[in-house]
């Protein structure tokens, strides 16, 4: 056995070691996947732990939204619209009326297409307080367009379009809708036609909306808020929508994951555009078109983590290494694992990996 191999077997061990030792000490956790994949270090591991296993499709939060960007940006190439379209082009008159009112200016008509997918609309979030009712209400149910009319009826925006960064759901709600209104079938259809099918996904849909391509894919894997099982609550279908309903399994995200890398479904100058037209989410992460980029920030986030891709509130991660052309998927299934999932990727995962030559 070489000293290559022998060190790469090495790390892999370690890696799921950490992996299985984390699922196993947390009281919260009933399951998780972890999927590694490089060719350029000769990695590839993919394991569960707990209530599930690498087969099982599982729900991957706000993983979605990049999904979704890739779409819009998909339909752009398409000559269908454009990133700086006005989105009052697109959607129900009543839907958008008074859908940005700012200190007593209404800014509804200034929101760009860009705005949403960059997350600078300065619109409010429909995704947290709905999910509390859903959780004090087990037949809770609301549509997309609901969930946006009750936000703009209880919540005020926070800055004019284009003038500050606020990380919201009703953002993708209302791309969501766009897609709807440009290709003329549902959301959950769109995302079969011109994502699943094309990839091979035979195992992916969006929850409570439509079925896997494959007939015989598991049942989905159970997630979690607070002990409670959200998995088969009908109602969060509405609340999560284009804003994160993908629900896959590791094998199929890569698929997609690969695909985006590799110019597949947009080309490399749209996927540029994505990255590029950004704003700062945090220290050391900014936010393109449904792309998450940490960088580097001396003395706190070192170059070793200049990952891109996305985060979800479960736990769920998919993200791309570019100078160790290495892929990082996976979720917790639990939202108490909202900042833990990604810390637990760059640190045991992405650091581990480093140590393969």
């Amino acid at each position: 056995m070489s000293v290559q191999t022998k060190q790469t077997e090495k790390v892999i061990s370690s890696i799921e070691k950490s992996f299985i030792k984390q699922v196993q000490k947390d009281k919260n956790l009933k399951s998780a996947f972890l999927l590694v994949h490089s060719e350029k270090k000769g990695i590839y591991l993919n394991i569960a732990e707990g209530e599930m296993n690498v087969n099982q499709p599982a729900y991957m939060a706000s993983v979605g939204k990049i999904f979704t960007s890739v779409l819009i940006s998909m339909l752009y190439e398409n000559g269908q619209l454009s990133f700086e379209d006005r989105i009052t082009k697109y959607l129900d008159q009543e839907l958008v009326k008074q859908l940005h009112v700012y200190k007593g200016k209404d800014y509804t008509n200034e929101i760009k297409i860009k705005h949403l997918l960059n997350q600078t609309s300065g619109l409010y979030d429909n995704f947290r307080p709905l999910l509390e009712k859903l959780l004090n209400d087990p037949n809770f149910t609301m549509s997309p367009q609901e969930t946006i009319i009750w936000a703009k009826t209880h919540q005020t925006p926070h800055f004019p379009p284009g003038k500050g960064f606020n990380y919201t759901d009703t953002n993708y709600h209302l791309l969501g809708l766009i897609i709807e209104k440009i290709t003329g079938i549902p959301f959950h259809v769109a995302m079969n036609q011109y994502i699943y099918q094309p990839l091979g996904m035979m195992n992916s849909s969006v929850l409570h909306y439509s079925h896997p391509l494959d007939e015989d894919t598991q049942y989905l894997a159970d997630f979690y808020i607070n002990n409670n099982n959200l998995t088969n609550h009908k109602g969060y279908a509405g609340l999560d929508y284009a804003g994160g309903g993908v629900v896959s399994t590791g094998e199929d995200m890569l698929k997609f994951m690969k695909a985006l890398t590799t110019y597949q479904l947009v080309k490399k100058e749209t996927l540029e555009k994505m990255m590029n037209d950004k704003a700062k989410y945090g220290v050391g992460i900014e936010y393109g078109y449904g792309i998450m980029q940490f960088k580097t920030v001396p003395l706190l986030m070192p170059k070793l983590f200049n990952v891109w891709g996305h985060a979800g509130a479960t736990g769920a991660y998919l993200f791309y290494h570019p100078k160790m052309d290495a892929y990082f998927i996976g979720t917790f299934n639990d939202f108490s694992y909202e900042r833990k999932g990604v810390k637990f990727m760059l640190m045991k995962v992405i650091n581990q990996l480093r140590k393969i030559k």
